[in-house]
């Protein structure tokens, strides 16, 4: 259950990541970066660890699809809100 959770968050920050490349926010996009690739290795060493599970992969990938809407929904209220 926690890949789903890892998968949310993994989400947000890559959501947040984007943004502030687009915004070229050069220091801070960096340091997301290193958030987001200890994520992946803490994710890659999971899945590895038991590399038969699907359901490590399945929780995993449905925590980043919440991530994501949760993400770009949070960004539409803003920009809506800023019309």
């Amino acid at each position: 259950m926690i890949l789903f959770f890892i998968g949310v968050i993994e989400m947000i920050v890559v959501s947040i990541w984007t943004h502030l490349v687009s915004k070229a926010r050069v220091m801070a996009s960096g340091i997301v970066t290193v958030v987001h690739i200890f994520i992946w290795y803490y994710v890659l060493q999971t899945v590895i660890e038991d590399i038969g599970n699907i359901g490590f992969v399945l929780l995993y990938a449905l925590g980043c699809s919440v991530g994501t809407m949760i993400t770009t929904a949070y960004f539409r209220y803003q920009i809506d809100r800023s019309t």
